[in-house]
């Protein structure tokens, strides 16, 4: 499903260059639950930015269901997100003008797409279906996040990224969200890939991915 080579991302910093990976080589299986952690400045966040086709490597290949995206124009990429991948953020990134169906619905019309049956559907597969016509202003956090989770599923993507999911949320609403993930998961046979710096959220995953540097630290079974 995923296989990142040799990659490497380096930006410039006027003169100077700031390399924020260095080699790095990760693979993951179709249907793989998969964290990926490390402090601040590691360079996970923008594994997640390369994965998820918002980036490019400065070097090194991105395979994506066994084709290299890394070579591809911003409108090919654009394209692979909009029918592959489905993106969670830690600050939900909902319209707040808008109900949560509508929302939702906004995952279909990226991709050309109207089905509001598909959009309810959904909201019910994260339990929220009855608050369909609240706006996010009039939900809570965990509501919120389970809006962007119906928001990146609706279009049935093969891989599924989440950034830091739980990091807004206290522990009990976190736990909540992390349970329908894992369900999810299961459920559809995604492809997760999970950003955390919470230990106990790594643990629900099937494999963590440790990064320090710049570098793939070190890897673990769960």
């Amino acid at each position: 499903m995923i296989r990142l080579q040799d990659i490497t991302k380096v930006y410039p910093m006027g003169k100077r260059e700031l390399t924020v990976l260095d080699g790095v080589n990760i693979e993951i299986k179709q249907g793989e639950l998969v964290a990926i952690m490390g402090p601040s400045g590691s360079g996970k966040s923008t594994i997640l930015n390369l994965l998820g086709c918002l980036d490019v490597p400065t070097s090194g290949s991105y395979f994506l269901d066994g084709g290299e995206v890394s070579k591809l124009s911003s409108d090919e990429l654009a394209q692979v997100r909009g029918q592959k991948i489905g993106f969670i953020f830690q600050t939900f990134n909902l319209l707040s003008r808008i109900s949560a169906l509508a929302n939702v619905e906004l995952g279909l019309r990226y991709v050309g797409r109207n089905d509001r049956p598909a959009a309810l559907e959904a909201l019910d597969k994260v339990g929220l279906s009855e608050r369909a016509g609240h706006r996010p202003t009039e939900l809570s956090g965990g509501e919120m996040q389970r809006v962007a989770i119906a928001r990146a599923l609706v279009k049935n993507p093969p891989l599924l990224l989440a950034d830091e999911p739980t990091g807004n949320l206290d522990s009990r609403a976190g736990e909540e969200i992390i349970s329908i993930l894992t369900s999810l998961h299961a459920e559809n046979n995604l492809t997760l890939v999970m950003i955390t710096h919470e230990e106990y959220i790594a643990r629900h995953c099937q494999r963590i991915i440790y990064i320090k540097d710049g570098q793939v630290e070190r890897e673990e079974k769960v």
